[in-house]
């Protein structure tokens, strides 16, 4: 098994970084083309304000996200289960819903 775990992980950690390569490219290609076809300056600066906005947002929400699936790991950890069971599924889930969930009422508030 350790054998194919490491190619396995290279293979999709390479796929991952060509493709957030290509994502940066076509993003600054977007960027370039908007620049010399707009002559709003207050149009572009409105478009770069939103795409951060989103961005930051995305990364409270995976952080709330992430931190609440390591405490569902927590109490996966300290009820002493070693075997996946439906109880372990759904402390998982719940962690997931519970963060979308805390994201969503924080998105409300910083809008």
């Amino acid at each position: 098994m350790e054998h194919v775990l490491v190619p396995l992980t290279l293979f999709v950690c390479i796929t991952f970084g060509i493709t957030y390569a290509i994502k940066l490219l076509v993003s600054a290609r977007v960027r370039i083309k908007m620049l010399q076809a707009c002559e709003s300056k207050e149009l572009i600066d409105s478009i770069v304000r939103g795409e951060d906005h989103l961005g930051r947002m995305a990364s409270l929400r995976w952080g709330l996200v992430l931190a609440l699936e390591g405490l569902g790991f927590g109490v996966i950890q300290i009820a002493g289960w070693t075997t996946i069971t439906p109880g372990a599924v759904a402390v998982l889930l719940g962690a997931f819903g519970l963060g979308s969930l805390i994201y969503f009422v924080v998105a409300q508030r910083l809008q």
